[in-house]
């Protein structure tokens, strides 16, 4: 599955649940998660789509790791599948 049809799952599976999936672009900080994922009752994360057997590339594992020490969740997600496991771990967060 391409990263752009993966993305439109995870905005779609996002809708369902009541939130929204921002599509999150920093001018001037490279690296950065693709969707800023937001649920009801204020849960929130980051989350970096990947075409399958695709890695974070050096950048974005920096950025995912200084968002994690500021304390956000911040997930990598490579397949469909993958996505009711993590919307829920968010929701339960």
């Amino acid at each position: 599955m391409k990263e752009k049809a993966l993305e439109r799952k995870l905005v779609c599976a996002v809708m369902e649940m009541g939130g929204i999936a921002m599509k999150f672009i920093s001018p001037g900080l490279d690296g950065v998660p693709d969707r800023l994922v937001l649920l009801p009752h204020g849960r929130n994360a980051f989350v970096e789509c990947k075409a399958p057997g695709e890695d974070l590339r050096p950048l974005q594992r920096k950025r995912k790791a200084q968002l994690e020490a500021l304390g956000f969740s911040v997930y990598c997600l490579s397949g469909a599948d993958q996505i009711g496991g993590m919307l829920r771990e968010i929701r339960g967060a």
